[in-house]
């Protein structure tokens, strides 16, 4: 089967009719652009060697997502008894977990012996 010629020369890597990323080559004889259906034969990848890497995003604590490595201490205090040491005072602070029309989560961590525990309102 005879494949039409491309509009333009391009690298093996994108397809030269639309300039999508093509897939990688597998057992098929041909590949075919997944946008446009432009096709090439896979003897065109004859010892070229494919390299990809992944990067990620780096989460910021400030992201809102993921626990934090050690509980803020700062803020409010309020008249609340910690459960674990019984000391008299706990910061807290709110976050919205929930849907907008629930109530806030608030979490109340003791400065002195760093206990948390959460309360939906």
């Amino acid at each position: 089967m005879e494949l039409p010629p491309s509009c333009f020369q391009s690298c093996l890597d994108f397809c030269p009719e639309c300039g999508s990323v093509l897939p990688r080559p597998g057992p098929r004889s041909t590949i075919r652009c997944p946008r446009c259906a432009f096709a090439l034969h896979s003897d065109d990848f004859e010892g070229k060697t494919i390299h990809s890497t992944i990067e990620f995003n780096r989460l910021e604590p400030a992201a809102g997502r993921g626990s934090d490595p050690a509980p803020h201490l700062e803020g409010p205090l309020v008249e609340r008894r910690c459960p674990r040491c019984g000391h008299e005072g706990m910061a807290y602070r709110t976050r919205q977990m929930r849907s907008a029309d629930e109530g806030q989560t608030v979490f109340y961590t003791c400065p002195h012996c760093r206990f948390q525990e959460k309360e939906d309102s």
